[in-house]
């Protein structure tokens, strides 16, 4: 088995497979495993090349970063601590001197503000993985299933605690797919049309 490399985190797939990307040392900076990336990215392959995502709290941007390299169209990626905004940055004009992202912005602020903000039907998936414990995924997945963002056929990424079995998903949401890895439950969410 490799032992992922200490304040790093890899891009597993696309155009920048292979690529190791730091990571600040923050609290409450959690990068999504490989193993957990590539199931969820085995899961929106079909739906991935040419999207437009949202990852709404980046923290390292991998989540984000990975989607672009495999084909997606844009990606704004949103997070509210300046460091971690920072790292993003900087690691987006590492990635951006072997080849041009296209279409990928960083938003030093708030996820929950931008939601309320963003266009109607802009986005195609979105990734929701906040720190744990905080509650910051019920009120994204509130403001998602009540606002407009969402394209007719957008799809929700959610990374909870495994133990989080009852809490999610939230009123207005159909699981698509499930898995759980270590600690981890990942769902894949569309809105209800009920």
């Amino acid at each position: 088995m490799k032992r992922k490399k200490k304040g790093s985190v890899r891009i597993i797939g696309g155009r920048w497979r292979g690529r190791r990307l730091p990571v600040p040392d923050l609290p409450g900076l959690r990068p999504s495993g490989d193993r957990s990336r590539e199931a969820l990215f085995d899961w929106i392959a079909p739906y991935l090349h040419g999207a437009n995502c949202a990852d709404l709290f980046a923290g390292t941007g991998v989540l984000g970063l990975e989607a672009v390299s495999r084909g997606a169209a844009s990606v704004v990626l949103i997070e509210i601590a300046a460091p971690a905004a920072k790292a993003i940055s900087a690691n987006i004009a590492l990635l951006q001197g072997n080849a041009p992202l296209g279409a990928v912005y960083v938003v030093h602020g708030d996820a929950l503000d931008w939601l309320q903000s963003c266009a109607p039907g802009s986005l195609d998936l979105v990734f929701v993985d906040p720190p744990f414990g905080t509650g910051l995924d019920v009120v994204a997945l509130e403001l998602l299933a009540s606002g407009d963002c969402l394209s007719e056929d957008g799809l929700v990424y959610l990374e909870t605690p495994r133990q989080d079995l009852d809490s999610m998903p939230a009123a207005g949401w159909v699981v698509v797919k499930e898995k759980r890895l270590g600690d981890v439950r990942m769902l894949l969410l569309k809105k209800s049309t009920k």
